[in-house]
């Protein structure tokens, strides 16, 4: 009897680390909107089965959508891995943001466009400290736009790595979009890979690297946030 139910045991406890493999956990900043959420949904079911199903769908959906999976970071050393997963829009050399104050000089600039359907926290791109954070109040166009590096609502992160290069992360509002959460500031040592924030409901995800970085993306491809290299950094 005793063995039947340490096998019995033995295979929930096997479900249970199944379902932990392929369902990924859920960012915090979700978990107010999924519970609240699942109490409309218990409220419409008082009403309506029928809603309170697609309340319950809805619920699901919302979690979902704020999914943290773990990513497997490259093993491959200087280098910037991809801060969010999306499709790369652009891949151009221009000035960093103004708001961070370091001048004019070019650098490579990779923007990745993350729509809705996409896992929408972003990561670190390279160990190191962070030196500046910096929020712009802005517009709302659509994020795959150029221009909307500089007109829209964004977050800029100013990272220097250990191996002391200076990228620059921007999380972008889009048309949708209308909070992002940064969870770093100035002075904190982060890990690549690290989740550091999220845009709730689409949006784009800009990095800069230095001038003389090798970008290995091009506009079309998709990223996977802490695991695609998106740029070699200059040796040195």
């Amino acid at each position: 009897m005793n063995s039947d139910r340490d096998q019995h045991s033995g295979g929930v406890s096997h479900f249970i680390e199944l379902a932990r493999g392929i369902v990924p956990p859920m960012h915090p900043a979700g978990r107010p909107f999924v519970a609240g959420a699942a109490v409309a949904s218990f409220l419409l079911r008082r009403f309506s089965k029928r809603a309170g199903v697609l309340g319950f769908l809805v619920t699901a959906w919302v979690a979902w959508f704020f999914r943290e999976p773990k990513r497997v970071l490259p093993t491959r050393p200087n280098v910037a891995v991809a801060p969010a997963d999306g499709t790369v829009s652009h891949v151009v050399e221009v000035a960093p943001p103004a708001e961070l104050g370091l001048g004019t000089d070019p650098m490579i600039r990779i923007s990745v466009f993350l729509s809705v359907f996409d896992v929408h926290v972003q990561r670190v791109p390279a160990a190191g400290e962070v030196r500046k954070v910096s929020y712009h109040a802005g517009k709302f166009l659509s994020a795959d736009l150029d221009k909307a590096s500089e007109v829209n609502e964004r977050n800029t992160v100013q990272l220097r790595t250990t191996s002391g290069h200076d990228l620059v992360v921007v999380q972008i509002a889009g048309l949708v979009a209308r909070r992002i959460v940064c969870q770093v500031v100035e002075g904190e040592k982060v890990d690549a890979g690290q989740t550091y924030g999220l845009i709730r409901f689409g949006s784009r995800v800009d990095l800069y690297v230095p001038r003389g970085s090798r970008p290995l993306v091009e506009a079309g491809m998709r990223t996977i946030g802490g695991e695609t290299v998106l740029a070699e950094l200059p040796e040195g």
